[in-house]
Formats: C-alpha cells, sequence, structure tokens
C-alpha cells in the first residue's frame, strides 16, 4: 500500500513562490508516474504536472508551464514541486498522487492515478 504526505503549503502574495514536498512510502519501484493535482474551492480536482521517476521525464499543464518545476530525489523518496510567480488563481489545495500505470501517459490524467495524499493548502492573495 502506497501512503504520500504532502508539505510546504502556505500564504503567499501573488509574485511569491513555495515548494511543496510530497513523501512516498510502501513503494520502492522506480517504473512509476507520480503527480500534482490541485482543487479549488467549488471547482474541479486539475492536473499541474507529473514526473516518471525512474526517467525524470516531465509534463505540466498549460497554466502553470514557464512558473511550477517538478522533480524528485529518488533517494528520499519525494518528489516536489517549485511554485513560483505565484498568481491569486493557484489558490487551492494540492495533492500528490501515484499513477496506477508504469509510465506517465502525457496528461497529468486524474483517472491514471490510484493513490492520493491528503493535500496541503496553498494561498496566494492579491
Amino acid at each position: 500500500q502506497v501512503q504520500l504526505v504532502e508539505s510546504g503549503g502556505g500564504s503567499v502574495q501573488a509574485g511569491g513562490s513555495l515548494r511543496l514536498s510530497c513523501v512516498a512510502s510502501g513503494s520502492t519501484s522506480l517504473n512509476k508516474c507520480m503527480g500534482w493535482f490541485r482543487q479549488a474551492p467549488g471547482k474541479q480536482r486539475e492536473g499541474v504536472a507529473n514526473i516518471h521517476v525512474g526517467d525524470g521525464i516531465t509534463a505540466y499543464t498549460d497554466s502553470v508551464k514557464g512558473r511550477f518545476t517538478i522533480s524528485q530525489d529518488n533517494a528520499k523518496n519525494t518528489i516536489y514541486l517549485q511554485m513560483d510567480s505565484l498568481k491569486p488563481e493557484d489558490t487551492a489545495m494540492y495533492y500528490c498522487a501515484v499513477s496506477w500505470l508504469s509510465y506517465c501517459s502525457g496528461g497529468p490524467h486524474q483517472l491514471d492515478f490510484g493513490y492520493w495524499g491528503q493535500g496541503t493548502q496553498v494561498t496566494v492573495s492579491s
């Protein structure tokens, strides 16, 4: 059973930065895709970025390209989401997830992910 614990959320002003962390336990396989999703109040959960922990290939949703960076530290079973130039519309609960699949199918696509963390809140004020 995979367990995921996110941290690093908080409140910042527009233009600021935050770095989210997600520690995974229960799975040592490098043949997997991990991702970050977010859900704002009253909106559907959306994919933000994903990374294949075996080869490091990444993908981003268009709204965060050039501002967010997903990375990994396999020795620590941890992925990160560096968020720069934050905007009020980035305000959401951010979730870490592990895919059912052994590869990243572009995306991230929510239906590909079966293990979820509890989330960490990010609030960006204008």
